[in-house]
């Protein structure tokens, strides 16, 4: 009698695994996009993230430093990908999972839950709200700040990002960047201020 042995049939799964990835991998992003979306298969999800992997790995290590710290956010965004590509429009999947990866990290830094950076309160609370916000619209307003931070003048951004998202003090950035620790203070104060006004900006063009 016929039969198929394990050694056998581990070799038809990866021949076929093989065979579908090479299927894949010459689909352009669009149409594995629309591919996951109508049929949820993992395994088209999976050759779309691996594309990017590199990408996500790095936009997580510049937030949190910690390789290993970065390489788990790498998993966590992948399981978020499972569900949020179903909901939402995606014309390109790139950008997209690019600021799903940075929303994904700034989440987390203002949860409290990633280890190496510690946040200040005062600078994630600019321009917010007294009403409750959902989900969509906390994302949309960490985005908003992190793009007034990009927009900031260079020394006033490393100022901040070193000073708030690293939790460096006047004298370590001082040190870090051979600057004088008054002019370090003053470029915080600044940043800080200028923030204030690209958030509020924000806010009023929205309204």
């Amino acid at each position: 009698m016929d039969y198929i042995n394990q050694e056998n049939l581990f070799l038809i799964i990866l021949n076929h695994l093989a065979f579908l990835r090479k299927i894949l991998s010459a689909q352009n992003d669009t149409d594995l996009v629309k591919q996951y979306k109508s049929g949820g298969d993992i395994n088209v999800l999976g050759e779309l993230y691996s594309r990017y992997m590199e990408l996500v790995y790095g936009v997580c290590l510049k937030y949190f430093k910690d390789p290993e710290e970065a390489k788990d956010a790498v998993i966590n965004i992948f399981e978020e990908l499972v569900t949020k590509l179903k909901k939402y429009e995606v014309t390109n999947f790139k950008s997209w999972l690019y600021q799903l990866a940075k929303n994904h990290c700034l989440m987390k830094i203002r949860s409290g839950k990633s280890k190496p950076v510690v946040v200040d309160v005062d600078i994630m609370h600019l321009g917010e709200n007294n009403h409750p916000e959902n989900g969509s619209e906390k994302e949309e307003r960490l985005n908003g700040m992190e793009n007034c931070i990009e927009n900031l003048p260079a020394e006033q951004k490393q100022a901040i990002q070193l000073f708030y998202l690293q939790g460096k003090c006047y004298k370590e950035i001082a040190d870090l960047t051979e600057t004088d620790i008054n002019k370090v203070r003053s470029f915080i104060q600044n940043g800080r201020r200028n923030l204030k006004i690209c958030i509020e900006k924000q806010a009023l063009e929205k309204a």
